[in-house]
């Protein structure tokens, strides 16, 4: 089996196949990445869709012979890519969108995973690190008090890619249950952006 790097260097060469390879080996890295994102009022399928143009830039752009592995220099062109996604609605008619800020919490049963949320904020400069450090803990206690624990373990592990299967077998809970579950959450995320 080909490594990605050598795949790499076939698809820059105009190989369609080997093209093909690559974005299909990493499709799945690309919708990890994606769920890890929340957009309120966005689609999934649009994220998706953008992380699948920063793997393609990612495999445009790649040299071989720097340091880094293809995965790692990927997974940063997909994350840039989503996040431009978000930048770009904000500055266009999507202007609740433009202060988004990101939520970030710690798993308690993967110390690496992150949920990761991208809400509205109201704030005139996003820039402002002071202020965005306030809202953001303001933004956090505020979901914590939305959704019950049950929720919150729900959406982290959605966000993290795991599958209704996966989600039912690590909560010992049914598919129906979770998926009453995300439409609570989305529910009450939607009203948590009517307050703000």
């Amino acid at each position: 089996m080909a490594t990605d790097e050598e795949l790499v260097i076939k698809a820059k060469a105009g190989d369609a196949n080997a093209m093909n390879d690559i974005l299909e080996r990493h499709k799945s890295l690309v919708n990890k990445i994606s769920r890890s994102y929340f957009l309120l009022g966005g689609d999934i399928e649009d994220i998706i869709q953008e992380g699948m143009i920063g793997l393609y830039k990612a495999i445009q752009g790649f040299e071989p012979n720097k340091s880094a592995s293809f995965k790692t220099f990927a997974t940063t062109c997909i994350k840039h890519q989503i996040i431009s996604l978000v930048k770009k609605a904000s500055s266009q008619k999507n202007t609740i969108l433009s202060n988004a800020l990101p939520i970030t919490e710690q798993n308690e049963d993967d110390e690496e995973g992150l949920l990761e949320i991208i809400l509205p904020s109201t704030l005139p400069q996003p820039d402002d690190k002071v202020i965005e450090r306030e809202s953001l803990t303001e933004l956090q206690e505020k979901i914590k008090k939305l959704l019950s624990p049950l929720e919150i373990k729900v959406l982290s592990l959605y966000l993290q890619g795991f599958s209704y299967q996966e989600i039912a077998k690590k909560g010992d809970i049914s598919k129906k249950s979770i998926d009453n579950a995300l439409s609570r959450i989305k529910y009450k995320l939607a009203f948590l952006k009517k307050v703000n």
